[in-house]
């Protein structure tokens, strides 16, 4: 180990060389970083219903991977999941807080994470907000992942959940928080970037892909 810089694609294929039960490599570090890392980042995950089925699998599977990798990082991180059911019932589940150990605590919260009803975006972004600003860190990041636009069961919907979605990142970025957007909607384009920006999200084409998708774009995000 001759260095500080991490090398994520290293890092997933070391872990799932021990998984199939082959040596894994301990070549992850590829260079020594001058700048110290000060990187804080919280994972928002969209339980709603649309998860069922691969997709939630994968999700699970993906933040697996991601957590190992996050440990091997060093980087602080957090991660929880939304859901709603009109404006009085907007959900926010904790899976891991930022300050928190990645254990088998953690893994089991991970493994039971089910799909819950709808995706109420603009009132789990600003909760994530307030967390994120009790946290002091030079970088902070915001990541969502999702499977769809903002939808809910009452009027949250179309082009007023798209708008209130996208005021809740304006005030992400006035608060200093960068957020991205890695979604599995083949249909993003209609609405994504109105959201996020031209440049702050990714759309993966296959669910499958997502595993070993997301350590490689949060390395991406913050080389």
């Amino acid at each position: 180990r001759d260095g500080e810089d991490i090398d994520f694609d290293a890092v997933v294929e070391s872990m799932a060389d021990a998984r199939a039960g082959l040596a894994p490599s301990d070549r992850l570090f590829v260079r020594l970083k001058r700048d110290v890392r000060d990187i804080a980042v919280l994972f928002l995950i969209d339980m709603s219903n649309s998860t069922q089925g691969w997709v939630g699998k994968a999700i699970k599977e993906a933040l697996v991977l991601l957590c190992e990798a996050m440990e091997v990082v060093g980087d602080r991180y957090g991660i929880y999941g939304f859901s709603g059911m009109r404006r009085l019932r907007s959900e926010f589940f904790h899976i891991k807080h930022l300050r928190e150990q990645y254990d088998d605590t953690v893994r089991q919260r991970i493994g039971s994470l089910a799909p819950r009803e709808y995706t109420r975006m603009g009132p789990a972004i600003r909760h994530a907000i307030s967390l994120m600003n009790d946290v002091d860190a030079r970088v902070r990041l915001l990541i969502t992942l999702s499977d769809g636009k903002p939808e809910d069961y009452d009027d949250y919907k179309g082009e007023y959940a798209i708008e209130d979605t996208r005021h809740a990142l304006i005030e992400a970025k006035i608060a200093g928080i960068h957020p991205f957007c890695i979604t599995i909607d083949r249909q993003a384009q209609d609405y994504i970037a109105h959201m996020y920006g031209e440049v702050n999200y990714i759309c993966i084409d296959n669910v499958r892909k997502l595993p070993h998708k997301m350590p490689e774009i949060y390395r991406i995000l913050t080389r």
